[in-house]
């Protein structure tokens, strides 16, 4: 992984990992108080943070020694500041939405809008061949699966599927453990949701809809935005004669549930996440999503208050914090490079940031050498950009020589101009859906059956007797990362060892997954020019992309584009 370094101050981090706490978010709390992440101070002891805690008048309700953190009740104003004095505080955030996979709400809307910018599109439709009757190893709807070919998982898989002593943790919004392509390989006994589902902010504004189940808590099996079962069903649909199949198909998944309902990332459900993830022995985690509400968690900058400094130098601390510890404990970890058009080496003006609460964002020119893009940018993380099927970077992809590690089928809508592919649906990427979900989003009515909504965006229904599974078609760097994952889990399930402190289980130390990853990667060259327009494609001249490098490695495509076969086959070589 290409990482950049910033450093508050020296990361050093218990050896230990105590997560005294459920893992849930704390209830929003009464008129006048608010929850908040207190970031311990390196070096500094935890009881002097929480006397510093109740010298500043909060309450410790949880804390995560691993990284360093404690959640806590306080007043809601001034509390950041005041606590944040002590030398035994590095930093304080107010636990509010701090993250963004698809969403509607303003600074959020590359990814929700570029995900399905299919939807209501008027997709052309190509009149692929029909599907073919499942062959051993694959499976009914595979034939749609452009990317679990490009990737050459359905050649890998003659020789190596998976293994279930194999974890792959889901660090989304859920993950849909009843669906019959998920079914198989979840295991619902280490899932656990870090979240409590929020139905309005404190000003009234709806965050999560309302509550479900008891106590706003969400079944560890359960997904109401459709997102993170689709991510897993990319990584690890069994390949069961039924629907899709994965790209590791019989690995095991992990529901580690760090978003809400709506799609937003709390700084503290997601370190909590990674943290348990390491804990329990499992192998790679995918983290298709950035930490907010700033898309650039900067460093002093000018533009920024008091508060928001402090606010973000606290994020940086903690998910490096949390990184740091995952790598140690053998995980590797996949992330995707984020849908806004942009060298993350040379990055344009952040006019998104804070995206909560909504109307409070201002412009801020981006100091590359003090600002980051998490996880992304986070050390010991393997950064994937995103293409469509001609293997054409796409154009809401990020880029660039500092952070792209691999790149990985993650669709474009946009792809094949001048073809009767351009626009369809069939350019995207086809995973596992939610009935709920699907329900919801008027994709299916009530009997089950697929409405003229749903057949315009693609949506796909597949049965064996009584069991019925549901299929959408999404694209983004969300989909690019869990191509990459999934191959990183065959790393592990075909090079791994029996693992001593979780018996019964595999494990790869992450630097060899990665070294397998990029050594194995299919090289691609830069595209002649190397300054590609998106403007036939109807984009402006800010998606205009300059790829730099040679064939071995170049912003586009980092060493290359992941290959499961080739990993399985000859990445022994490279351990």
């Amino acid at each position: 992984m290409r990482t950049r370094r910033i450093v508050p101050s020296a990361l050093v981090v218990a050896t230990t990992a105590a997560l005294l706490t459920t893992g849930t978010q704390p209830a929003a709390g009464q008129p006048g108080t608010a929850d908040f992440t207190v970031v311990v101070e390196d070096g500094a002891s935890t009881d002097a943070a929480k006397a510093a805690v109740a010298a500043a008048g909060g309450r410790v309700l949880a804390e995560n020694a691993a990284v360093g953190t404690l959640t806590v009740k306080a007043p809601a104003a001034g509390f950041v500041q005041r606590v944040s004095a002590s030398d035994a505080v590095l930093g304080a955030t107010g636990l509010k939405p701090l993250g963004a996979a698809p969403t509607d709400t303003p600074g959020n809307r590359e990814w929700r809008v570029v995900e399905r910018e299919h939807l209501g599109a008027a997709a052309q439709s190509p009149s692929p061949a029909k599907s073919p009757d499942a062959t051993a190893g694959m499976d009914p709807l595979d034939d749609a699966l452009w990317g679990l070919k490009l990737v050459r998982s359905d050649k890998a898989r003659a020789r190596q599927a998976g293994d279930k002593r194999v974890y792959v943790g889901i660090l989304d919004t859920g993950v849909d453990g009843t669906h019959p392509d998920i079914a198989p390989n979840f295991n619902r006994e280490l899932s656990r949701n870090f979240t409590i589902d929020i139905p309005s902010d404190p000003n009234g504004n709806e965050v999560d809809g309302p509550c479900e189940f008891r106590g706003c808590v969400d079944p560890d099996d359960h997904d109401d935005n459709g997102h993170g079962t689709h991510v897993a069903g990319t990584i690890g649909a069994a390949a069961n004669g039924f629907g899709i199949s994965g790209v590791a198909p019989n690995v095991s998944l992990v529901n580690i549930r760090g978003a809400q309902d709506s799609g937003y990332f709390f700084l503290q459900p997601v370190v909590d996440a990674i943290t348990y993830g390491a804990d329990i022995g499992l192998d790679v985690i995918n983290m298709s999503f950035y930490i907010d509400p700033w898309y650039m968690n900067c460093l002093d900058h000018p533009a920024d208050s008091p508060q928001a400094r402090l606010e973000q130098r606290a994020t940086i601390t903690a998910v490096q914090r949390a990184l740091n510890y995952a790598h140690r404990k053998g995980v590797t970890l996949i992330a995707a490079g984020g849908n806004n058009h942009e060298d993350l080496g040379n990055p344009r003006t952040d006019a998104a940031s804070p995206n909560y609460p909504a109307g409070t964002n201002y412009p801020r020119a981006i100091d590359n050498s003090k600002c980051l893009h998490l996880p992304t940018e986070g050390e010991h993380v393997i950064s994937v950009s995103s293409l469509g099927p001609s293997l054409a970077k796409a154009d809401y992809s990020n880029w660039g020589t500092e952070q792209t590690d691999l790149s990985a089928p993650g669709g474009w809508f946009r792809d094949g101009f001048g073809t009767p592919w351009y626009r369809t649906n069939e350019n995207l990427i086809r995973s596992t859906y939610p009935r709920n979900v699907a329900l919801a989003e008027g994709n299916i009515d009530e009997a089950g059956n697929v409405t003229a909504k749903g057949q315009s965006a693609g949506v796909a229904k597949y049965c064996a007797g009584t069991s019925c599974g549901y299929y959408q078609y999404l694209q983004g760097t969300s989909m690019a990362a869990p191509h990459a994952a999934g191959v990183a889990a065959l790393v592990v399930s075909e090079y791994g060892k029996k693992d001593r402190a979780h018996p019964g289980t595999l494990t790869l130390s992450p630097d060899k997954v990665e070294k397998v990853l990029l050594k194995t990667a299919t090289q691609r060259a830069c595209p002649f020019p190397r300054t590609v327009s998106y403007e036939r494609e109807g984009r402006s001249a800010e998606f205009t992309a300059t790829c730099e490098g040679d064939a071995r490695f170049n912003g586009f495509y980092g060493h290359g584009i992941v290959d499961a076969y080739g990993a399985v086959t000859r990445g022994g070589s490279h351990i």
